[in-house]
């Protein structure tokens, strides 16, 4: 042939030894990964142990405006979902490689160390003092936050149902009443009295609806459960 072939390897060595210093290739790329450690050690620490800022302060011509929002939208979806918005130091799940990225590509694209991170999740992925699908958030200031990244599973579809009759105590009542209800309709019929009429089927749901409703509130007062309007940004197990 009267063209040689193209040595990949080859054509790649010449480029690295253009950009870099061959003598000293293996220092230099030793220190490359030594800074990446010691910024991965600093946000994990970050993370952990979080840090007191209402604010980061980010170049707005380089944020995705579909990232950004307010603290209103983060308490009705952590409302409706019974979910809690906290410091991420609450966070007991592992944070994944993609997320540490986000925060490094974002610190070097705006030009500082973000802190005050705040994470979504369903409480059991917090460690929560005595008293399914995380996002990892950085206060803006003024009650916006900046979603810097989402992973895990998404919730079950009807986790916003499931969890609509917890939001207060009157859908609290709404459910022990539906339950009572079913209860009482399967109760046989005939069971107390030869006749079926209208005063036995009340007397029985009476009954019922008593007995569901100690059990919600034993439930609720020995495992000190809360309405979702109230644990949405508590870091307390029983609040």
């Amino acid at each position: 042939m009267i063209f040689p072939k193209t040595n990949i390897e080859k054509q790649l060595t010449q480029l690295r030894n253009k950009q870099f210093d061959i003598s000293n290739w293996k220092l230099q790329l030793e220190s490359i990964f030594q800074k990446e450690e010691k910024k991965n050690d600093r946000i994990l620490k970050t993370l952990k142990n979080g840090s007191v800022s209402e604010r980061n302060d980010f170049i707005f011509d380089h944020l995705e405006s579909s990232r950004i929002y307010h603290i209103d939208q983060i308490k009705k979806i952590c409302i409706d979902y019974r979910l809690r918005f906290l410091d991420a130091k609450y966070f007991k799940g592992k944070l994944p490689l993609e997320a540490l990225s986000e925060i490094k590509d974002l610190e070097k694209t705006h030009q500082i160390e973000l802190k005050g991170f705040k994470i979504i999740a369903p409480s059991k992925l917090f460690k929560l003092a005595n008293a399914d699908d995380p996002l990892l958030f950085a206060p803006m200031g003024n009650d916006y936050h900046y979603l810097i990244h989402k992973w895990g599973n998404d919730l079950h579809p009807f986790r916003k149902l499931m969890m609509w009759f917890f939001k207060s105590f009157e859908n609290l009542i709404i459910l022990t009443f539906l339950v009572s209800l079913l209860i009482t309709f399967m109760v046989p019929q005939g069971l107390f009295s030869k006749e079926n009429n209208t005063s036995e089927f009340i007397m029985i749901f009476f009954f019922m609806f008593k007995s569901v409703a100690a059990v919600v509130l034993f439930y609720g007062f020995a495992l000190g459960k809360n309405f979702n309007t109230e644990i949405w940004d508590s870091k307390y197990f029983n609040a």
